[in-house]
């Protein structure tokens, strides 16, 4: 780890207290008559995880590329043609800009989703685990280390298989990755945002393969790390997950949502 990249992230990052602080403000919503193929090209083109549904003056959903990978592709690789009001989650989990940091890592959890920011009934932010993430490290609490919270076993695949394939099985698993393997060895990392971003938004064949369009190299965390290290890494590099390495092999992998779970503990 860079130590004094670390300590000088720590020091910057101490002084967020609040949501307000860290919340993201440039909040992008959807009617909830819009197909999903609509909210794909709106999440594929801005490079963000979710919208706000809306109804009529009323922010009353939330849709997300889990939503999208576990419920509307095909057999076939395509969207099914169905309104965003089918798929989405509701209730929409609101919390205060005046929520301390720790607050809103606990509602967070405990609803299992997203957060939109109202003030006065009014939707002025979201809060995800990535920006959550990024004011963790100067937190005490997380002082564990990620073998404890990283999730296990990890889902590889060979570079040969299909998007397609690898979309099946993240829907299937309801995972928001798989490793790639080349000649069984781990070399890249495909992600929902990869499948959303980089096909399904620019409606491009699924039929390649995956070691074609893997994210690498690997970014990854040695076993035994702290939670506090794997939080700066994230941050630093604008990743979500980190496979855990022990020697040469990935023990599991641990993302921002399991480090929010860490810090609430």
């Amino acid at each position: 780890m860079e130590v004094n990249g670390y300590e000088e992230y720590k020091t910057q990052q101490s002084k967020y207290k609040l949501v307000k602080d860290i919340m993201s403000k440039n909040v992008e919503t959807i009617s909830e008559e819009a197909s999903m193929a609509d909210a794909v090209k709106i999440m594929g083109e801005k490079h963000i995880g979710s919208l706000i549904v809306e109804r009529k003056d009323d922010s009353w959903g939330i849709v997300t590329e889990r939503d999208l990978l576990s419920r509307i592709i095909g057999v076939d690789g395509k969207i099914a043609p169905v309104r965003v009001k089918e798929s989405m989650s509701t209730p929409l989990i609101t919390i205060s800009p005046q929520f301390s940091i720790r607050e809103a890592a606990e509602t967070m959890m405990n609803k299992k989703g997203r957060l939109a920011v109202c003030e006065d009934d009014k939707l002025v932010g979201v809060v995800t685990t990535s920006d959550l993430v990024k004011v963790l490290p100067d937190c005490p609490e997380t002082a564990v280390i990620c073998d404890t919270y990283m999730s296990k076993p990890v889902v590889s695949v060979e570079e040969n298989v299909t998007i397609q394939e690898v979309a099946k099985i993240m829907g299937e698993k309801r995972i928001g990755s798989v490793i790639v393997n080349k000649k069984d060895d781990p070399y890249g990392i495909f992600t929902e945002r990869d499948l959303i971003s980089n096909f399904l938004a620019k409606d491009r064949t699924l039929q390649s393969k995956v070691g074609e369009c893997a994210s690498k190299p690997l970014i990854t965390i040695p076993s035994g790390a702290s939670v506090h290290h794997a939080t700066y890494i994230m941050a630093s590099k604008h990743v979500k997950r980190l496979p855990v390495m022990k020697g040469e092999k990935i023990v599991g992998i641990i993302t921002a949502r399991d480090l929010v779970e860490a810090y609430i503990k």
